[in-house]
């Protein structure tokens, strides 16, 4: 679940989009991208708890919507009922998991900002930023995320949403 959420994120992503010349990758590509080893999930965050203990909770929440997954949900200690599919939520905890993502890449916030929104002709996610954009009036990815990031480095649990559930 780590792993997946860590090749889920967007610094992955972006060293994904990279690395790679066409439209496909190679296995020869998966095998070189920085998949993080188990230790820096161990170590702790600057808000305190080792980077697992952010990592599994929004994680849990975005999976386990349906009792279909509640094996899953069991397997990590969660006796309550499916989360409720909040599109608002999920967005802004997928943006948290980049944020704390880009802390345990060791990025600082304009290696982040540059990773969200390279310059043409490098554009990272230029479809993420024009659909934004069209839909919300902002790229509202890049300010959930930046917003998350700087929390943690404040020492701050990032919380976007501004409460659970």
């Amino acid at each position: 679940m780590l792993v997946l959420a860590n090749m889920n994120s967007l610094p992955l992503d972006w060293t994904a989009r990279s690395s790679v010349g066409g439209v496909s990758m190679s296995l020869f590509i998966v095998k070189q991208l920085p998949v993080l080893p188990p230790e820096p999930y161990l170590q702790e965050s600057r808000c305190g708890p080792p980077y697992v203990q952010l990592i599994v909770p929004r994680v849990l929440e975005l999976t386990y919507t349906s009792r279909e997954m509640e094996g899953f949900a069991r397997d990590l200690g969660y006796e309550g009922g499916p989360f409720a599919w909040n599109e608002e939520r999920r967005h802004a905890l997928r943006s948290e998991l980049d944020a704390i993502f880009a802390h345990m890449y060791g990025l600082d916030r304009s290696d982040l900002e540059w990773i969200l929104d390279t310059p043409p002709p490098g554009s990272s996610f230029p479809s993420l930023k024009q659909h934004e954009i069209k839909a919300f009036g902002e790229y509202r990815t890049q300010r959930l995320v930046l917003q998350a990031f700087d929390a943690l480095t404040r020492g701050e649990e990032p919380d976007a949403y501004g409460g659970s559930g």
